[in-house]
């Protein structure tokens, strides 16, 4: 009831009598730009459950505003949330003590730590594949790199004591399923203990300083950077440490996994058959200017953006005005830190009037560098690289 009042902006009268599963008409009918504070440029993909993306020019911020983070919901949204009340519980085959934590305890007998982390949804770009793949057709807007501040969840695994024998960790939490039954749970990922145990995987209390949105988490939020969204469990109540990987919702079938070998577009793939998608590939944006950028002649125009490369730093950005025939070197950053996106810039003169486009190429560490077209085409449409590129009209 706290959550349905907290999103309409007012205590709801006599709200005790609301029969379950009752969706208030103001939130049916409220523009949900203004339910989330959102950016009224943002794309709704679907409504229930609420998936929300950016536009290129949204993200053009160093560190991303709540009001152009993409929302990726897998049910609908928890309700009666009480911080004060909230707990984390650490349990599994592979902790040597079942231990529950009080957020006050998280914040009290742990280490605070602030990163800058990049969240992509492993369906970005998905809308791109041929033939098409199901889901949302998330374009270019499903990622952001906020400021998360939080303890790192080693801390807290190692207080709980961690078995030799653990090899995963899954997340559990309190979204409602789309059918309303309770015992169901809508998604349940992880991570490899590898991941789970680095710095910067923490159970954040705050985003960019402030409590977490409730659309992204609040009160409690595993942030897991350079890995599918879908890792970055919101409104987290229980940690599971596995001695197996953790076969929890969303863990199963074709769900973020690709086949593990090249596949020929619109082949079936049997379940054995796919991988577990780990660290996100390298990508790249530009921000500035928007698509569709008209100049005069003799003007340059520079162009800015960011880069990731899932654990990965960018190490190399180029930029293209010739359908990717030649590549000219850019500015890029030093990432704030590890797993935080990387700024570029760069200033182009045109050689003569008339239409180009603008392709930006990221390298990665490893030498990898984004495809120029839609790579490799698998069900679900994971793992969109391709360079992104705008239209610019020289007068």
């Amino acid at each position: 009831m706290s959550v349905f009042a907290t999103l309409i902006g007012s205590k709801i009268i006599f709200g005790a009598n609301l029969l379950e599963g009752y969706m208030p008409l103001a939130l049916e009918d409220s523009d949900p730009f203004k339910i989330f504070n959102k950016h009224e440029d943002m794309i709704v993909l679907n409504d229930k459950p609420w998936n929300i993306e950016a536009k290129a020019h949204l993200l053009d911020d160093k560190i991303t505003p709540n009001s152009a983070m993409f929302v990726r919901n897998n049910g609908l949204l928890p309700e009666d949330l009480d911080a004060k009340k909230w707990t984390l519980t650490i349990d599994g085959e592979s902790v040597i003590d079942k231990t529950t934590y009080t957020l006050a305890d998280l914040q009290s007998k742990f280490k605070l730590h602030t990163y800058q982390l990049t969240i992509e949804c492993g369906g970005n770009g998905r809308s791109e594949f041929n033939p098409p793949a199901k889901g949302n057709q998330w374009t270019i807007g499903a990622v952001h790199c906020a400021t998360w501040t939080g303890v790192r969840l080693k801390d807290v695994l190692e207080d709980a004591g961690i078995k030799s024998d653990a090899v995963y960790i899954g997340f559990h939490a309190t979204d409602i399923h789309l059918t309303g039954n309770s015992n169901k749970e809508t998604i349940s990922r992880g991570c490899p203990m590898s991941k789970a145990l680095q710095d910067e995987t923490i159970l954040a209390f705050k985003m960019n300083g402030e409590a977490i949105p409730l659309v992204h988490g609040y009160p409690l939020r595993l942030v897991v950077g350079g890995w599918p969204a879908s890792v970055s469990g919101k409104w987290v109540n229980r940690i599971s440490v596995r001695n197996r990987i953790h076969d929890g919702a969303k863990m199963e079938g074709a769900s973020y996994r690709i086949p593990c070998e090249p596949i020929a577009p619109g082949e079936k793939v049997k379940d054995e058959n796919m991988c577990i998608i780990e660290s996100m590939p390298v990508k790249s944006l530009i921000t500035y200017p928007k698509s569709g950028a008209m100049i005069k002649k003799g003007q340059a125009l520079t162009i800015r953006g960011h880069a990731w490369a899932g654990d990965l730093e960018v190490n190399k950005m180029e930029y293209s005005i010739d359908f990717g025939s030649t590549w000219t070197s850019c500015a890029i950053e030093k990432p704030a830190n590890r797993l935080a996106w990387q700024h570029f810039k760069a200033t182009i003169n045109f050689p003569e009037k008339g239409y180009y486009e603008v392709w930006a190429k990221a390298t990665d560490a490893l030498g990898a560098a984004q495809p120029m077209i839609v790579p490799g085409w698998n069900p679900k449409g994971y793992l969109n690289n391709a360079c992104h590129r705008i239209a610019v009209k020289v007068n």
